[in-house]
């Protein structure tokens, strides 16, 4: 299956979906933060690859980016990404400490990656429970640079396959939603040769409801 055929109930299914896996992912972060996260509802739309660096706020924006594989029944890419602002939020909040060298020194950048990583596990925990699919993250890879970089090589990869992506796009704020802890962008992009299993799964899921 392309993503030129995933239809209007196809896209519904998925949020469903993933509205529960986010929210399982909002509860791990909150644990970890050790303070209640809320988030938005998440979108689930088609985009054209090339213009997913204008949606991180241009191809210039200073971003860190946390991507990893999903490998299992189904195989594809998750792409989290902070503004820099916000990642310098989250490292100071959960390591208690603002230093005023770099803050993305070697037990920030583990921070960050360890954050992904919990995302990322418990939102496919979430997914691999409702489809019946083992969904499996690889080990996370962290990039602070400009968005249009820090995406380069996983667009390029993505390009071989369409020229589409499925975005699933979240934001995360803490107690009040003019003081955010934590904004970012959250991608699931599924190899178009994966596609198919997921659907036949969010199929079977309705099915059985």
């Amino acid at each position: 299956m392309t993503y030129n055929k995933l239809t209007e109930v196809h896209l519904d299914a998925l949020r469903e979906v993933s509205n529960v896996g986010m929210g399982h992912a909002a509860t791990a972060l909150s644990q970890m933060v050790g303070e209640t996260i809320y988030l938005h509802v998440p979108q689930v739309t088609l985009t054209d690859i090339m213009n997913v660096p204008d949606l991180l706020g241009g191809p210039e924006q200073v971003v860190v980016g946390v991507t990893l594989q999903v490998r299992g029944d189904a195989r594809g890419n998750i792409l989290l990404v902070f503004p820099r602002e916000s990642a310098e939020q989250l490292v100071c909040h959960l390591l208690g400490r603002c230093p005023h060298d770099d803050l993305f020194d070697e037990m920030g950048i583990s921070t960050v990656k360890e954050v992904g990583n919990i995302l990322a596990s418990s939102y496919l925990g979430a997914m691999s429970s409702l489809l019946d699919l083992s969904l499996i993250p690889s080990i996370p890879a962290l990039a602070n640079d400009m968005a249009g970089a820090v995406i380069d090589f996983l667009l390029i990869e993505l390009s071989e396959e369409g020229d589409q992506a499925l975005m699933i796009e979240t934001e995360f704020h803490g107690n009040s939603p003019d003081e955010k802890l934590i904004r970012g962008h959250f991608f699931l992009l599924p190899d178009p040769a994966s596609l198919e299993v997921i659907i036949d799964a969010v199929g079977g899921l309705n099915d059985n409801t």
